[in-house]
């Protein structure tokens, strides 16, 4: 049985965010549990990030919110942010499994994102949601939202390290069935 726990994973860039919710939504998916919401996926030409796509995991839809080649005036270093892309899978991704799913995962709340008012009241709006939450959050941003996620009591944040990452979805799924990991 899960439980109502709402956990936030954060960490620095590379160290794993993604990978261990991967992981995490891999292992409950084995336990028939209905995941929805969006992952973000780093776009790379080999050596660099040149952008990221926003999917929405229980469709499957996928669309490019943020890459090199986009003109934009949101800039991410040399990244051009299509914040109409981001809210047109990841937004509806993230309503849709406050409404439809066992669980609702969040990748993630980061500089990007949280440009886009639309995200961060769908954000808002799932941490008032009685349900399991897996979230991945940016490490230092200073983002209101981002804040506020951190100082609340129904939120249990883990970090990633290269070092923990293996493990940490275990331990993430136990916790999401309420043993004390």
């Amino acid at each position: 049985m899960i439980t109502d726990i709402k956990i936030g994973i954060t960490g620095l860039p590379g160290s794993g965010k993604t990978y261990a919710l991967l992981r995490v939504i891999e292992m409950l998916a084995e336990e028939e549990l209905s995941i929805g919401g969006m992952i973000d996926e780093p776009i790379e030409d080999g050596r660099k990030k040149t952008g990221f796509t926003v999917r929405n995991i229980l469709t499957g839809e996928k669309q490019v919110f943020a890459s090199t080649e986009i003109e934009s005036k949101i800039m991410v270093g040399k990244i051009g942010v299509n914040l109409s892309k981001l809210e047109e899978v990841g937004v509806a991704a993230i309503k849709e499994a406050c409404e439809k799913c066992d669980i609702i995962v969040i990748d993630e709340v980061g500089k990007m994102e949280v440009e886009s008012e639309a995200f961060v009241e769908a954000v808002k709006e799932s941490l008032e949601v009685e349900k399991p939450m897996i979230i991945t959050l940016h490490k230092k941003s200073r983002n209101p939202l981002l804040q506020d996620i951190r100082r609340r009591d129904d939120v249990r944040i883990l970090e990633v390290t290269p070092t923990n990452r293996n493990l940490l979805p275990y331990k993430i799924v136990r916790l999401m069935h309420g043993e004390n990991a």
